[in-house]
């Protein structure tokens, strides 16, 4: 590496062999609380804010330009009648966006939350939303507020709003984790409910139909206009979110409300359309929304900027992630650390890393008065090695250090990640060497990333030797390494070698790989008849606990299989899950709707007495033979 030599014999801040070869950095002035001359490596405040739409958006009441305040008094005293008495007397009434905001400020503590959302729900001032509902049932979907969950989703049908279904997704996946089986099913009939009752609204898809329909133009507000439609926010909202894949119709059907004289858009409806519209074919839409907002005074609030942006990263539209964030953080709801974390994390991992973006994301952060932290370094400094450029990842090291940040093992992984991307291998296995020399140890995920480098490179030999000197140093084996590893050879159709070293890994060196890693094996050892094999990786999987991956397997006996090899499958089962008998069952279905009743039977008369006595069973059979009996024809 060129600038590396360069600088090896002219710095020596890190006192250390690797950080003099690999990341010691030209220095240069860093030189915080002073206004200094703009360069691309040295992060200060700017002297004027980004120009490109910077919304200084205005609040309609003085005291909600200062939420924080708000936030500050809700989490450092106990809820009480006094709590409650004193932000009545110092926040009179508080904006939607403000809400909003406190709101996600007090997600870690579901309990405040939910004792703020009650008081806030009795003001005659605040009028409820859909996105302000969603986003507490989110905070309180968990078993420590489960009671104070259920309250406020009742609450919320009341209101007419329905669930989000990524908000439904998310809290059933949480309820899931935690165990909570009878919320679970209680919350998947309640969400169906919720559905139904949104389906039997016949003014709503009356104008939906219209809408999507036609192209919009003439005939098509004429239409809407015959419809009685009781317009509200919450009716808006819907109509927008239906519209999210026609974004266009959704921005002209928002714009065709607002001409109503009847009704007159709020914080909400603006929040929801600039939701629908922060999409590729819309953007320049999103942003004309954004100007229209700034004009009525209106602001993004700080659920929708993040439901924004991770809309914008999504579709790879990084730089009017940025753009957005620089708008945020200009205006009264700035998004956190965190939210600066993820940006610069999208930034280095998006199909074009583009590090320009991440010194303006950390130049808008540090000129609110922040100072930048070790992740946002990291950040940065992510963002320049995927880019390849290296010497200007040196000199955000030394300014790390100089900040009093240390490189440590995520330092050296992004250094040897982006050596690994450029194929410069040996270079990137040079690091973790010269790692151990000045003491820090490379981890399971520095060695993971080099295995994952060599795996692309088609060196699946230097891979799996470096997977096997990680074990050797005391390592835990890297689930995404083994991962890796396992597509190599399956891409190659070495599906032996596949399952042998997935099974040596989990029997000998107490490895745990991901289930799709066991479920990828098992499907390519069916696909060449190997069912032994693939019953073994059936059996490891119960060690890890994971969902048996017994469909295919099924599949495979019934279709090519024996009754033998049905017993197989059954013991291996029985291993994992010893009272159950569903795995029977599935057997059972499989074989007849093959057409094979006689092995069926067969394998029945061999089953455990307390299977076939079974009461599932011995009606599964009885239902076979009735079903075969009415099929003969009468003589």
């Amino acid at each position: 590496m060129k600038g590396i030599k360069a600088i090896a014999a002219t710095v020596s801040f890190l006192n250390s062999p690797l950080a003099i070869r690999v990341i010691t950095i030209r220095s240069f002035e860093l030189t915080h609380n002073q206004v200094s001359h703009f360069s691309p490596y040295t992060l200060q405040p700017l002297l004027s804010p980004f120009p490109f739409h910077d919304l200084r958006l205005h609040q309609k009441r003085c005291f909600s330009s200062k939420p924080n305040s708000v936030v500050e008094l809700v989490l450092t005293n106990v809820w009480s009648q006094g709590l409650e008495h004193e932000l009545e007397k110092c926040y009179p009434s508080l904006t939607h966006e403000t809400v909003v905001y406190i709101l996600k400020q007090l997600e870690k503590d579901p309990q405040k939350a939910s004792c703020f959302f009650n008081w806030v729900i009795r003001k005659k001032w605040f009028k409820a939303s859909s996105s302000v509902c969603n986003l507490i049932v989110s905070i309180l979907g968990n078993k420590a507020t489960i009671d104070e969950f259920w309250i406020s989703l009742r609450m919320m049908k009341k209101k007419g709003f329905c669930i989000d279904r990524v908000i439904y997704v998310s809290i059933l996946d949480s309820f899931s984790r935690e165990n909570m089986y009878k919320d679970s099913l209680r919350l998947q009939r309640f969400f169906k409910m919720m559905l139904q009752e949104k389906a039997r609204g016949i003014v709503f898809n009356k104008v939906v139909g219209v809408i999507l329909g036609s192209e919009w133009g003439d005939e098509v507000m004429n239409e809407l206009a015959e419809l009685e439609i009781r317009l509200s926010d919450s009716f808006v909202t819907r109509v927008l979110k239906e519209l999210q894949n026609c974004p266009l119709k959704a921005y002209k059907f928002f714009h065709w409300v607002g001409s109503q004289s009847v009704y007159e858009h709020n914080t909400v409806t603006y929040n929801a359309v600039a939701r629908v519209l922060a999409r590729p074919g819309s953007i320049k839409e999103f942003w004309s929304i954004l100007e229209e907002m700034k004009s009525v005074r209106y602001q993004l609030d700080i659920d929708t900027y993040t439901t924004i942006t991770m809309q914008l990263v999504k579709n790879q539209m990084i730089e009017n992630a940025v753009e957005l964030y620089e708008l945020m953080m200009d205006g009264s709801y700035k998004p956190s650390t965190h939210d600066c974390c993820v940006l610069l994390n999208a930034i280095s991992t998006s199909d074009f890393p583009n590090s320009d973006l991440a010194f303006r994301v950390a130049k808008k952060y540090e000129s609110v008065g922040h100072t930048l932290t070790k992740e946002i370094y990291d950040g940065i400094h992510r963002s320049l090695t995927s880019a390849g450029k290296f010497d200007e990842a040196e000199k955000i090291v030394k300014t790390m250090s100089n900040a009093g940040f240390e490189p440590d093992s995520v330092t050296y992984s992004q250094v040897v990640f982006g050596l690994c991307k450029m194929k410069r291998l040996e270079e990137a296995h040079k690091v973790l060497e010269d790692m151990e020399c000045c003491g820090c140890i490379p981890d399971s995920n520095t060695w993971s990333i080099l295995i994952q480098g060599y795996c692309a490179a088609n060196e699946v030999d230097k891979a799996l030797h470096c997977l096997l000197k990680m074990i050797e140093k005391g390592c835990n084996a890297d689930a995404g390494a083994i991962s890796v590893l396992v597509d190599s050879w399956l891409s190659q159709e070495k599906i032996d070698d596949a399952y042998k070293f997935l099974a040596e890994m989990v029997r000998n060196c107490d490895a745990s790989p991901r289930q799709p890693t066991y479920e990828k094996v098992i499907e390519n050892l069916l696909g060449i008849g190997k069912l032994e094999e693939a019953l073994v990786l059936l059996c490891l999987m119960w060690k890890h606990k994971y969902t048996p991956f017994t469909k295919p397997i099924v599949q495979f006996i019934s279709k090519s299989g024996t009754v033998e090899d049905a017993e197989k499958f059954l013991k291996a089962w029985r291993k994992g899950n010893p009272v159950s008998h569903s795995a029977y069952l599935h057997v059972f279905e499989s074989f007849i709707r093959e057409g094979k009743l006689s092995e069926a039977k067969d394998l029945l008369s061999k089953c455990p007495s307390r299977i076939r006595r079974r009461r599932q069973v011995v009606e599964f059979f009885d239902s076979v033979e009735n079903r075969n009996a009415a099929s003969v024809p009468a003589t």
